[in-house]
């Protein structure tokens, strides 16, 4: 085990198109961050890979040095370096990985290499006294999956997508309605102003067992009526946004019962489930979970909304959490596209 003095970590993430640096101390304050979203993708309509990697070399070393410099320290106060090691987009990856193991190397100071997908999850434990074992979704543009948590590094997974993710799947839909990117915002916003019985779209694997998730016919009928439609004014986009978001709410309630279902004849003491991501932010969303996890008579908990998109606090405090494990890395790790977060395994 690792002292229980105040620590320091330098965490760094770069797995998508967020080039994000914080430097955090396991009394949970944030002594900086800087983070950097990419605006190039926007003409895309999608993240480009290529793109990502290459403004991740521009903006990393710049992004640094500002975080060091604001936060007060220098490397010989930096305690650890944690960085994103996966999953992701690999270019990214590579380029956030070197950046680390160079700090590493020349500081001598030790490395964790952090799952994005863990650093979303263990976030929660910054901002509420939440206790192992918890229930947690996972809700981004790349993931959507049910977890228990049942410790640090130690996961077993409930159930996830079988195509499309769900931050995929808004994406895709506000490309149909030429809304821009991200989507899932836009769609949000546009929703209030919409009818939500306007169209009837599919509630995929709705009412059966278990609580794997299916969007890719949600899609598919989405296109199928953006096709057949003559007019396309913002009256029509206000109500196809809201009949999605109603048809993506009536899915999340449905597998978040089972789920809560399913993780209590686990283990009868889970009962928080904590909702996280990038989709995790939408707060219309937000209600309806709510209200049905009070139903089952659960607690429900969420990263504060700025947080719930890709940053370099969760990563830092990720490391930290680790780190008090005493779970370090050794030089000769490789970034991973894939990693799913049950796969985890620690040494110390």
């Amino acid at each position: 085990m690792v002292s229980n003095l105040l620590k320091v970590v330098l965490a760094i993430e770069t797995s998508c198109d967020e080039t994000a640096v914080a430097v955090v101390r396991s009394d949970k304050q944030v002594l900086s961050h800087k983070v950097l979203s990419q605006k190039e993708h926007v003409v895309y309509g999608g993240v480009v890979p290529e793109i990502a990697s290459r403004a991740h070399i521009n903006y990393l070393y710049d992004l640094t040095s500002q975080s060091i410099e604001e936060s007060g320290c220098d490397l010989a106060d930096i305690d650890a370096i944690a960085v994103t090691s996966g999953p992701g987009l690999i270019g990214g990856l590579i380029i956030g990985v070197m950046m680390a193991k160079a700090i590493s190397s020349v500081t001598n100071k030790p490395i964790i290499e952090v799952n994005h997908l863990e650093a979303h999850t263990l976030l929660i434990r910054m901002f509420h006294d939440i206790d192992f074992p918890f229930l947690v979704l996972i809700i981004s543009g790349g993931h959507c999956q049910f977890l228990i948590v049942h410790d640090v590094g130690c996961y077993q997974r409930l159930g996830s997508s079988l195509d499309d993710s769900l931050g995929e799947v808004f994406d895709k839909v506000a490309r149909m309605l030429n809304l821009g990117y991200p989507g899932g915002p836009i769609i949000e916003k546009k929703s209030i102003m919409g009818d939500s019985k306007s169209f009837f779209l599919p509630r995929a694997l709705i009412n059966r067992f278990g609580c794997d998730f299916s969007f890719s016919g949600i899609k598919t009928a989405v296109r199928n009526i953006v096709v057949n439609q003559k007019y396309i004014d913002n009256d029509f986009i206000c109500n196809i946004s809201a009949s999605f978001q109603d048809c993506i709410g009536d899915i999340l309630v449905n597998r978040i019962t089972n789920a809560i279902h399913m993780s209590q004849a686990i283990n009868c003491k889970i009962n928080k489930l904590v909702v996280t991501g990038g989709v995790a932010a939408n707060h219309l969303l937000r209600n309806r979970i709510s209200i049905c996890v009070k139903d089952n008579n659960f607690e429900v908990l969420y990263p504060p909304t700025e947080l719930c998109t890709d940053n370099g606090i969760m990563v830092g405090w990720a490391g930290i959490e680790n780190l008090s494990k005493g779970y370090v890395s050794n030089l000769d790790f490789v970034p991973k596209a894939r990693w799913p977060l049950e796969s985890i395994k620690r040494s110390s």
